[in-house]
């Protein structure tokens, strides 16, 4: 059984997930419970009932006062979201679920509705008391872990320090581990062209880069000096190794999302549970227009499926 948050009411959320609720892969991979606002629950879709037989498709409404506009980020969307993620996790902690699948929210919702943290990783991590965690994101065989996620570009660079590099591999170690790779190879972005091109491009990398490398090494972690971010992320894509850790977040979902063709997804390293999500947003530019892909969140749905049923865990 996986639960499955709704997501902003105002973005795509709802139509993407009414669209994989028909889609016989997904129904043939696992039970959906969807949490989300009774306004956007599609037509034929039961109400939950714990005390029930198993249902293949079921609905557990969450709070919504329908105040929300479509297409736009507001209070009303923000508190549907939290309210249907809080919903979905208190499934998962109370074992009615196995895994958390996420549709999109959007940060400034969540802000306008007086939760002000950097995304749902950082919620999520709260309320199960996570530490240490970390996003996660794939396409394919490239895994990239984050060390800064969603702040500003000068804050992310001034934030880069050694201490968190050895932790971040260390994290990545243990929770790639705990998805079954006995022994995983690692690498890590350099921050500047070249990797700094020896001093000439910067000096990031042999004064704070290079060095946490080595303090993680002698942790017994696998892990390479700094590559030139120019071809770390293709060298991971094509199997050279099993993660990256990126330093910033568009250095990590650029490529991701060029590799990804709608198949991308993140997952958050040193959670209890199991929890991913489609790497894409709410989209309020389309959202009601019916054009949105439910590729990405169907890929998410079975991937979670699949790491169920084999065991893997994350941390």
């Amino acid at each position: 059984m996986l639960a499955l948050t709704s997501g902003d009411p105002s973005g795509i959320g709802p139509e993407i997930v009414a669209a994989a609720l028909k889609n016989p892969d997904v129904l043939a991979s696992a039970r959906i419970l969807v949490v989300g606002p009774e306004s956007v629950r599609p037509a034929g879709v039961e109400t939950y009932d714990p005390s029930a037989s198993a249902q293949d498709v079921s609905w557990a409404a969450s709070e919504d006062d329908r105040a929300w506009t479509l297409g736009t980020a507001t209070a009303s969307g923000g508190r549907a979201a939290l309210a249907a993620l809080r919903a979905g996790v208190d499934l998962v902690q109370a074992g009615c679920a196995q895994a958390l699948v996420t549709a999109p929210v959007c940060k400034e919702a969540l802000h306008l509705a007086g939760e002000r943290v950097e995304g749902q990783t950082e919620l999520l991590a709260r309320w199960d008391a996570a530490d240490p965690y970390e996003m996660v994101a794939e396409a394919g065989d490239l895994r990239v872990m984050l060390l800064t996620r969603h702040m500003p570009l000068r804050d992310a660079l001034d934030a880069i320090d050694g201490d968190g590099i050895v932790d971040h591999l260390v994290l990545f170690d243990r929770a790639l581990r705990a998805q079954g790779i006995e022994r995983p190879k690692l690498a890590i972005a350099g921050l500047n062209p070249h990797a700094g091109e020896g001093g000439l491009l910067g000096h990031e990398e042999h004064r704070t880069i290079t060095p946490a490398v080595r303090a993680a090494r002698q942790k017994g972690i696998d892990v390479g000096d700094p590559r030139s971010p120019d071809m770390v992320f293709l060298e991971g894509a094509r199997g050279d190794y099993d993660g990256v850790l990126a330093l910033y977040h568009d250095q990590a979902f650029i490529p991701l999302k060029l590799l990804s063709q709608g198949r991308g997804l993140t997952w958050i390293a040193g959670l209890s549970y199991l929890r991913m999500s489609p790497v894409h947003g709410t989209a309020f530019d389309i959202a009601g227009q019916g054009v949105a892909d439910p590729e990405n969140l169907v890929h998410a749905l079975q991937e979670a499926a699949r790491r169920v049923r084999s065991g893997q865990k994350t941390r």
